[in-house]
């Protein structure tokens, strides 16, 4: 059984998630990748959780409780799991540039939401923009919007 398969399974068991509630697979990693992003310097600031919150309710979630519940599945998926690379690996290689160059942002974004990047949280975005795909200017220009959203620049 492949990683993805084990995840999803483990998802389906742990988390209830049965055929009719099932949750595009594409956002739950997108939201667990925003998750470990948000937990990476080990202080899950109140900032965070909060921009975490909106992203994932303005792009991938139907309103407040639709995006809690995303998020905790996410959460649930990203404890199971710390690898990114598996994470990234759920993302369709047939998603466009634009929704990964989304993504990255949002990263950014929820990086910056505490007022500022530690070297973890940058670290990590990095080599998430990596995985996504992108050159070191694109990374840059991800984060130029990300910390624009967050109210950093």
């Amino acid at each position: 059984m492949s990683l993805i398969a084990r995840l999803r399974a483990y998802a389906a068991e742990a988390l209830g998630v049965g055929a009719h509630e099932a949750v595009d697979d594409t956002h739950l990693a997108a939201t667990a990748l925003l998750v470990h992003v948000a937990r990476v310097d080990g202080i899950l600031a109140e900032s965070e959780s909060e921009r975490l919150s909106r992203l994932v309710q303005g792009h991938y979630a139907d309103g407040p409780d639709a995006a809690r519940a995303l998020i905790e599945r996410a959460a649930a998926m990203d404890a199971e799991t710390r690898d990114v690379v598996s994470l990234v690996e759920m993302i369709p290689h047939e998603a466009n540039k634009a929704e990964r160059q989304e993504l990255l942002a949002m990263a950014w974004s929820v990086a910056a939401a505490d007022g500022r990047v530690d070297e973890f949280e940058e670290a990590l975005v990095e080599r998430l923009g990596r995985l996504l795909g992108f050159d070191d200017g694109a990374i840059a220009s991800a984060r130029r919007i990300g910390q624009q959203q967050a109210g950093l620049a």
